[in-house]
């Protein structure tokens, strides 16, 4: 008699969302994942002001001469001077201006060194106590007079339910391309937001990326639930001159306003994800979202180097 083989059952899940109404629960994840050691990539001053805050702000990691090598190699790509990869560039909500350029590391050698720098990957996987891969990359632009603002959000929450992140063990990195300033729309967050995981109201829409890209509506918190959050928390400005680096919590709930200055607003974004942590089937959408927006299949984990990026 033939055995039968059964699939591993999937263990339930600490984070349901997309409800028929919102719910608040207590995040069930570490934050920082090492214990500090005097050879960290951090202070252990920061790593316990991450762990607070579920972001840090870093300056002078980077030298004028590699932030200017990236703002031009930022440049070119914005203004087609490299050939890109289709469907990964999304413009600004009524006009063609670049708002988005997805994969960055396939896109450009020099992105693709930076994704693999220790001041970035490798104070990442300190923090999470992980080798870690890329599961997202972007470059976004907000440009003068017209970039769109990005509506307050938990990055988990959109990762969770549409491309099947399973914990909250991933760490976006922002490195700042422009000047970033309280009037040109810079990254707004909620200190100590990430500790609770807001559940949102509502099913996923078929292809839900498609708009949600330009303008999220879906997988947001209600305006109740970022009132309370704010009158906890509070909400401050991750600001900087060009070269700063933003780390923050996976959870941590952000956003930022419309840019009506004549100043644009860049920055290189990297998702990093521990390998531990690799993306299972969707636990609030019918399908994955495409592999520009989530890495899927076995993830490659990054080689971090040291030294300068040019």
């Amino acid at each position: 008699m033939s055995a039968i083989t059964k699939a591993p059952e999937r263990r339930p899940d600490p984070y349901p969302t997309r409800l028929s109404e919102e719910r608040w629960l207590p995040r069930e994840d570490k934050t920082v994942w090492s214990q500090w050691r005097p050879d960290a990539p951090l202070m252990a001053q920061q790593a316990d002001q991450f762990d607070r805050d579920g972001f840090l702000v870093l300056k002078d990691l980077f030298t004028e001469e590699e932030v200017k090598a990236l703002m031009a190699e930022s440049a070119a790509l914005r203004g087609g001077e490299r050939s890109l990869i289709n469907d990964s560039v999304v413009t600004e909500p009524g006009s063609d201006e670049v708002r988005t350029i997805f994969k960055l590391p396939e896109q450009s050698p020099l992105f693709d060194r930076l994704a693999c720098d220790r001041r970035l990957a490798g104070i990442v996987s300190f923090l999470l106590g992980d080798d870690v891969y890329v599961h997202q990359s972007r470059l976004n632009y907000k440009p003068g007079f017209t970039g769109k603002e990005f509506y307050w959000h938990s990055d988990f929450e959109t990762w969770h339910a549409e491309d099947g992140m399973p914990r909250m063990r991933a760490i976006s990195a922002s490195l700042l391309l422009t000047d970033n300033d309280a009037l040109n729309g810079p990254l707004m967050l909620m200190p100590g937001s990430h500790k609770t995981f807001i559940a949102c109201a509502g099913e996923t829409p078929e292809d839900n990326h498609k708009s949600s890209l330009k303008k999220q509506e879906v997988g947001v918190p209600s305006h109740e639930a970022l009132t309370k959050l704010s009158s906890e928390y509070g909400v401050t400005a991750a600001t900087g001159k060009a070269g700063t680096l933003v780390l923050f919590d996976c959870n941590t709930m952000h956003g930022s306003n419309g840019n009506i200055t004549p100043f644009a607003r860049s920055n290189a974004f990297f998702v990093f994800n521990a390998m531990s942590n690799q993306l299972v089937e969707p636990f609030g959408a019918k399908k994955p979202r495409p592999d520009f927006l989530a890495q899927r299949g076995e993830a490659k984990p990054v080689e971090v180097i040291t030294g300068k990026l040019v």
